[in-house]
């Protein structure tokens, strides 16, 4: 696989099924590498019968380019998607006909100054909501005062825009948010009828974001309850939320417009992604207890909306034939079934992420049988098939694509999940659950992919310093011969609360890094997810100690167990947090021939001061760097793992890249690093991107970004001789 070849591949996106099951609806994602874009489209498929010629996927006749959150009315005869196709994102609605799955007849809904995003069918049909950032000074928009309130919204942003002034006046922390600058807007949640019954501001004068802001995005954030007469929904109501994870569940009665809304959850840490089960009784969300800590683990939690009370559906859920476990993973997603007593959800689980399903009645929990890959955005077929569910999955040799798993196929019939013990540093010994391969309804890529030699991804276990069970994984270059020795792209994830998997990327991604001739080595050391939360908080406080010790302890197994690893060609590399340990690497070992440092960080203390979400530092290194002032450096977390305080130690020839727009480790410690390098000799090169932040997402920047790092490992890997 070349760069290009990864360039031409459709990336799917948003996906929406049908009421009655029989329809998908989707959106996929091309790359122009010529023109430097990325354009979304929306496109239709049957799901039934998904191997037959009927099958054919087609564009949305009502569609345009850049069109996106395509949604099925919940009667079946119409659709809802957002186009900004008159200059302003908006809401549009077309007529479905669910027998041919056609659309036509769109139309404008919205017509707001600030536009429209994350648009939500009420379950009546008759309304939808939806979010759009205004300026909270001005009146609210609402049908009473629509042209005031739109009217001042447009003429601020007109103001601005004109203004040669660009300054920003701040009072209050998080002022930004990783790649861009929150600005005076805030988001709000919008409530519009679908007939022209009028639209209100949910959120009228309210200083905070709702939703607030979120990496991986959670739509509006929302839900309604299946009357449509109450809307959950999440808010970030803190003092000083550039300090704070709390994040609450807040219900609002529709029918009374004075109405205010109530706090409904009661934990200190986040709470997200609120779904009222089909009958109406319950109210579930992912929930994490502890305040401050963004990497907690995700607990699926039930409101029962009559008693007001919460419990914790996996806590003490009941496993058929086994002795008690505990379940320790994160619950990353979930889904009602149609019959309210049933949760399917996904979880990150030793380098992949099955579904799972939960019997809220009577706790009973079961994995459903091995698909390998990652599952994401499932849909449970309500109608017709109970026992069926469409997601996504992807592997680390396939992307995205929409598949269609039969429950009943799925179920590994012995109710095997993998829990931890007791003992949370050793996984249990579980039976290995059956592989099962699921239906391919989309085929985004299938005629490219079977061009390519994609080398599947081995795993293997090893033992860390301490005796806890760590898994790696490995991944031999396309053309393998066994009596070579091959040079090795030693690979570190960020987070650090993260992990390798058996994923796709089309940052990161490990068969293009093997494509050219190398073995890929990744090791997921402590502070990685899908092992437990023990694994996860592993790495707080001890940012260079054990993970460490976990990384080179793994790659040392690797080259003990694969004698076609050439030890003495070996490059690390590492973005974000990996970039962190690329630069602790460099004043802790020479046994790499290069390094590859993207995006890390450099000088803990001034990446405190630099970056705008303060919680993280303040639980990974345990309190502010003043805390620490007048303590010897053995007891300050900031300057023991400061990779800035090893540099005369620095002698691995090192690649710098960092973006000018990364404000959540600011191109300061970029800079720092390829500046110390350079005053100490040490071979070294900066690839800076004035457009990027955190990421490197234009199609022509990352084609320089894989050039540039494939040229500099295999400057330096050519070199042969025996390591330090």
């Amino acid at each position: 696989m070349t760069f290009e070849d990864m360039m031409q591949m459709k990336r799917l996106g948003d996906t929406a099924v049908s009421p009655d099951g029989k329809w998908l609806a989707y959106s996929v994602t091309t790359a122009n590498l010529n023109q430097n874009t990325k354009t979304a489209e929306l496109w239709m498929q049957a799901i039934a019968g998904a191997a037959s010629e009927s099958s054919a996927p087609f564009k949305l006749a009502v569609g345009e380019p850049g069109d996106s959150g395509v949604q099925f009315a919940p009667d079946g005869h119409s659709i809802l998607f957002l186009s900004g196709r008159e200059n302003s994102q908006q809401i549009w609605i077309a007529d479905f006909d669910a027998a041919t799955g056609a659309t036509s007849h769109a139309r404008k809904l919205t017509a707001i100054a600030t536009g429209a995003d994350n648009a939500k069918w009420s379950p009546d049909g008759k309304s939808i909501v939806f979010t759009s950032a205004v300026y909270p000074d001005c009146a609210s928009i609402t049908t009473a005062d629509f042209k005031t309130g739109n009217q001042c919204n447009a003429e601020l942003d007109d103001a601005l825009a004109a203004s040669p002034v660009k300054a920003q006046v701040f009072t209050h922390l998080l002022y930004r948010h990783w790649d861009h600058y929150t600005g005076y807007k805030r988001s709000h949640l919008f409530l519009i009828s679908v007939n022209g019954g009028g639209m209100r501001d949910l959120n009228p004068e309210d200083m905070h974001d709702v939703p607030p802001f979120s990496l991986e995005g959670s739509g509006c954030g929302c839900d309604f309850s299946p009357d449509a007469r109450e809307l959950a929904f999440t808010e970030k109501l803190v003092d000083n939320p550039a300090i704070s994870t709390s994040v609450s569940i807040f219900t609002l009665d529709l029918t009374d417009p004075a109405a205010k809304p109530v706090k409904v959850s009661t934990s200190a840490g986040g709470n997200f992604d609120p779904a009222y089960s089909p009958d109406g009784k319950w109210l579930a969300w992912r929930s994490q207890a502890r305040a401050g800590y963004e990497s907690d683990k995700f607990r699926l939690v039930v409101y029962d909306r009559a008693a007001k009370t919460i419990s914790d559906l996996l806590e003490d859920a009941k496993l058929p034939n086994r002795a008690p476990a505990h379940f320790d993973l994160w619950v990353s997603e979930f889904a009602w079934a149609d019959d309210s007593r049933h949760v399917f959800f996904v979880s990150e689980e030793k380098g992949e992420a099955p579904i799972f399903e939960v019997d809220i009645a009577g706790g009973e929990l079961r994995r459903m049988g091995r698909a390998v890959g990652e599952w994401s955005g499932i849909h449970p077929l309500l109608e017709g098939s109970p026992e069926q569910v469409v997601g996504s999955l992807m592997r680390v040799a396939r992307p995205a694509e929409v598949v269609l798993g039969d429950l009943a196929q799925m179920d590994d019939g012995v109710h095997v999940i993998h829990v931890f013990s007791a003992d949370l540093n050793k996984p249990s010994e579980d039976v290995t659950p059956k592989v099962y391969i699921p239906q391919q309804i989309t085929h985004l890529n299938d005629a490219l992919l079977a061009q390519l030699n994609l080398p599947p991804m081995e795993p293997f276990w090893f033992a860390a310093k301490d005796g806890t069970k760590l898994e790696g994984f490995l991944i031999r270059p396309p053309g393998f011969d066994a009596a070579k020795k091959y040079p090795v792209k030693f690979l570190i994830h960020g987070g650090p609360q993260g992990n390798w998997g058996d994923d796709w990327s089309y940052r990161w991604n490990a068969e293009l890094f093997a494509a050219n001739g190398y073995v890929v080595i990744m090791i997921n050391p402590r502070g990685s997810t899908g092992y437990g939360q023990a694994i996860v908080d592993g790495v707080n406080g001890d940012w260079g100690g054990k993970p460490f010790t976990d990384l080179m302890t793994g790659l040392d197994y690797a080259e003990q167990h694969y004698p076609f690893i050439d030890k003495d060609r070996e490059c690390a590399l590492g973005a974000s947090y990996g970039g962190y340990m690329a630069n602790w690497v460099l004043g802790h070992t020479n046994r790499f021939k290069c390094i590859v440092s993207h995006d890390g960080m450099f000088d803990a203390e001034s990446a405190f001061g630099t970056t705008e979400e303060d919680w993280f530092n303040i639980w990974e290194f345990k309190g502010h760097p003043w805390d620490y002032y007048g303590k010897p450096d053995a007891e300050n977390p900031y300057r023991k793992w400061s990779p800035s305080l090893y540099a005369k130690n620095f002698k691995t020839p090192t690649l710098v890249v960092h973006g000018q727009l990364d404000y959540r480790l600011d191109v300061s410690e970029g800079f720092q690093l390829f500046d110390t390098l350079q005053l100490l000799g040490v071979p070294s090169k900066m690839l800076y991107f004035p457009d990027e932040g955190h990421w490197v997402l234009k199609p022509q920047n990352s084609q320089l970004w894989w050039k540039t790092v494939n040229d500099w490992v295999d400057e330096w890997t050519r070199k042969t001789g025996t390591r330090d």
